[in-house]
């Protein structure tokens, strides 16, 4: 099995892991555990807008700099969202850096969503499956450099594919407080960056589920939820 970390979604091949644990791919695995009957994660925001426009009962969920897309129903923010109900509720989501991931993983055989929050469960997805070509893709912003959790998330999840696991995990989450996850902590960005966002995207192996991303017949991409 060959298992490598990039940066770049459209130099994935094979089985793409897109790397996203602030916030957007903790997101999507609590709207799954909270009953959502569709995802549908879009790159341009005018796609959602259109979505909406013509499905008026979609839910849009989103940011570009961190900042809720105005009309959205919610920000990219699991604290929002963690404590409600969205049974039979189609939501449409779209992000700076994971969503755009998925929209660029152009030469993936298959693409699956990566956060902490269930980086166990994608390493045994992983292994069970046997995949011989394996693309973590620890996402960033255009011309920036990767972020410090998606690293993070990526080595986490590559030691666990390779049984040789990575030390000193809880040292380096911690250390994300005074890195990349700063922004949780400063007071001027309470209503963006709310600080229980953070506490909720390290929570490590939370959920016992992959978010498989597919296509409809629109053409439209879906999450599907697979349990391990």
């Amino acid at each position: 099995m060959n298992v490598k970390i990039i940066h770049d979604a459209k130099q994935a091949t094979g089985v793409a892991i897109i790397i996203d644990v602030f916030r957007a791919f903790t997101v999507e695995p609590y709207l799954i555990y909270n009953g959502v009957e569709k995802i549908i994660p879009v790159g341009d925001k005018e796609i959602a807008y259109n979505l909406k426009e013509k499905n008026k009962d979609y839910i849009l969920i989103g940011e570009r700099n961190g900042k809720k897309l105005p009309g959205f129903d919610f920000g990219n923010s699991p604290s929002q969202i963690k404590d409600i109900d969205f049974s039979k509720k189609i939501v449409i989501h779209t992000t700076s850096c994971g969503t755009q991931g998925i929209v660029n993983a152009i030469n993936a055989k298959k693409i699956i969503t990566g956060s902490l929050v269930n980086a166990s469960a994608i390493a045994r997805y992983v292994k069970q499956n046997n995949f011989k070509d394996v693309s973590i893709v620890s996402m960033s912003r255009p011309n920036e450099l990767p972020s410090n959790e998606d690293e993070l998330c990526a080595r986490y999840i590559k030691s666990m594919i390779e049984d040789n696991l990575l030390e000193n995990l809880e040292d380096e989450i911690e250390n994300l407080k005074l890195t990349s996850g700063r922004k949780f902590f400063d007071s001027n960005n309470k209503d963006i960056f709310p600080k229980e966002d953070f506490y909720l995207c390290v929570e490590i192996n939370k959920f016992n589920f992959v978010l498989s991303v597919n296509k409809d017949m629109s053409g439209n991409f879906y999450i599907e939820k697979i349990e391990i």
